[in-house]
């Protein structure tokens, strides 16, 4: 019997069995994107990843997903706070560039990097700056309904209003206004947030709206409310995003949401943990933070990254480091070859037995860590090979490596190699396994690494 898809719900803060909300339906999916005022960080990857891998894991269970992925081109300020620059107008400042321009080199270099990964590309990927009104008819309708107020720089939400304003969090409302000791400015209570922000006054921003409150730009929650409503609907499946956004940003669209049309937006609401570097969470305004691009450069393939990324469970922290990365690179190496040396059937079906066990694992909150094991296991074991071979494939439906796409690189290999380990070949299949031996040694003391394939042989360097 098929295990149940049983997943972690932030909201209710439960394991939870996933049901779709219309059965017959897509799974409606809302993953919080990028904000594209500079490259994206492995430890943005990370939540990536985690996002990946849940689709993967709703799709080997029968369900057709719509994705939806923002992307954040204005409106998400250098400080939760709702002050502080606009990053986008920032990161212009800091490259020279407009802020279109860095948005449009970001969103390319994110596309180019989950491509890297073998992230399957969203159902629609859509952009903070292409929905504008959507954003303004959304706060419309929250004014309308009362919970907001002006002050000198924006329209703002009074998260007084609802009762039950920060359950997502946990939030102590209470003990936040008892202890406040920072300045809000004009703003009512310290958990109160922007809707729209006025352009500051004689001061001509390169991102900036005309409203029925007056000119200016939205502020970084209103959006996500606001295109997975367009594209998903007034209550979906499932919403994702960083641990870090549990306490503002997603307490924040729930509230919005709330507002508006009384749901809670999403269904379940599921957060990917950190990535440490030296046991401190890796961020951009630290400084010297690593891209995809700077482990190409250390001569790593990102998919030893996506390996790595397997190894540990979406709600535990996984603290990078170069050992790490090492032992990553070797296993998807060994996997690689592994699955390579592997006879191909295209007749012969998946081990039903290994099927199920990895089921079960991936659909226990996505155990992925356990499901690798699983895959080992059945590469070591004593299936045919070809049956191991389609196992391993299907496997590879959820762990995204693209096993079945890689080949070994093509050594050029000396003509004098080459003949000796014809010999050796010749005499391995004479069973002259003296012979054979005294061969593969030669090989061994020339530098070559002689490897036995059910379709020949493979040579590498030492």
């Amino acid at each position: 019997m098929a295990s149940p898809l049983t997943l972690y719900d932030n909201y209710t803060r439960s394991l939870r069995e996933f049901e779709p909300l219309v059965p017959s339906a897509e799974v409606g999916l809302y993953t919080c994107g990028p904000t594209v005022y500079d490259y994206q960080h492995i430890g943005n990857y990370r939540t990536f990843l985690f996002e990946d891998l849940l689709k993967r894991v709703l799709e080997w269970n029968g369900y057709r997903v719509r994705h939806v992925m923002n992307v954040t081109d204005v409106g998400h300020l250098t400080s939760d706070a709702d002050d502080g620059e606009d990053k986008m107008e920032k990161g212009a400042r800091r490259t020279g560039k407009s802020a279109w321009e860095i948005a449009e080199l970001y969103t390319g270099a994110f596309v180019d990097d989950m491509k890297a990964l073998r992230i399957e590309n969203p159902t629609i990927l859509c952009r903070a700056t292409d929905h504008i009104p959507e954003q303004i008819a959304f706060i419309a309708d929250i004014e309308k309904n009362g919970y907001t107020y002006r002050t000198s720089d924006g329209i703002y939400f009074d998260t007084t209003k609802q009762d039950d304003y920060g359950y997502l969090a946990r939030l102590d409302k209470s003990g936040l206004e008892a202890g406040k000791r920072v300045d809000v400015g004009e703003k009512r209570h310290p958990t109160d947030f922007a809707l729209w922000k006025f352009s500051p006054p004689g001061e001509k921003r390169q991102m900036e709206w005309d409203s029925p409150w007056g000119r200016g730009f939205p502020g970084w929650h209103i959006e996500c409310s606001a295109m997975a409503q367009k594209y998903l609907g007034d209550f979906f499946d499932i919403h994702c995003g960083g641990e870090d956004h549990i306490p503002v940003h997603h307490t924040n669209e729930i509230a919005q949401t709330e507002a508006r049309v009384g749901t809670r937006l999403a269904n379940f609401w599921m957060h990917g943990y950190f990535l440490l570097a030296n046991d401190a969470k890796m961020a951009k305004s630290a400084g010297g933070f690593l891209r995809i691009a700077s482990l190409v450069e250390r001569g790593y393939d990102p998919l030893a990254y996506r390996y790595l990324c397997l190894t540990a469970h979406y709600r535990t922290q996984l603290n990078f480091t170069w050992d790490a990365l090492d032992a990553a690179a070797t296993g998807l190496d060994r996997m690689r070859n592994g699955f390579f040396a592997l006879a191909h059937d295209a007749s012969a079906q998946p081990n039903a037995d290994a099927t199920e066990r990895f089921t079960s694992f991936v659909n226990d909150d996505l155990n992925v860590p356990r499901a690798l094991a699983v895959a080992w296991e059945t590469l070591r074991g004593d299936l045919p090979s070809a049956v191991k071979r389609a196992t391993l494939a299907r496997f590879d439906d959820v762990f995204g490596l693209g096993l079945a796409e890689w080949k070994p690189k093509v050594e050029d290999v000396p003509a004098d190699v080459r003949a000796l380990a014809d010999e050796r070949a010749a005499a391995r299949k004479s069973k002259n396994w003296k012979e054979s031996d005294r061969l593969r040694a030669e090989l061994h003391a020339m530098g070559w690494e002689m490897e036995d394939r059910p379709d020949g042989y493979a040579l590498k360097r030492r």
